[in-house]
């Protein structure tokens, strides 16, 4: 008869894994945020790049299936 390993015996091993997990996953994300943040002395606001202004749709025109389908407007 050998050792039985039961639910709570392995409870150590499986909160390792997921802090394990956790821990990749919040890598990952700070991975993807890293390129956006600059590491100048200047503040942060003044350094980022300005993002494209999209247009809003006139709210009094009718919706047409060229507005929806048009990638130039």
């Amino acid at each position: 008869m050998g050792i039985h390993y039961n639910y709570k015996a392995k409870r150590g091993e499986r909160a390792m894994q997921k802090e394990q997990k956790r821990k990749s996953r919040l890598a990952s994300k700070k991975l993807k945020r890293a390129p956006l943040t600059t590491t100048t002395t200047t503040p942060s606001f003044t350094s980022a790049p300005r993002e494209k202004r999209v247009e809003m749709h006139d709210i009094n025109k009718t919706i047409t299936l060229d507005d929806l389908t048009n990638p130039d407007n």
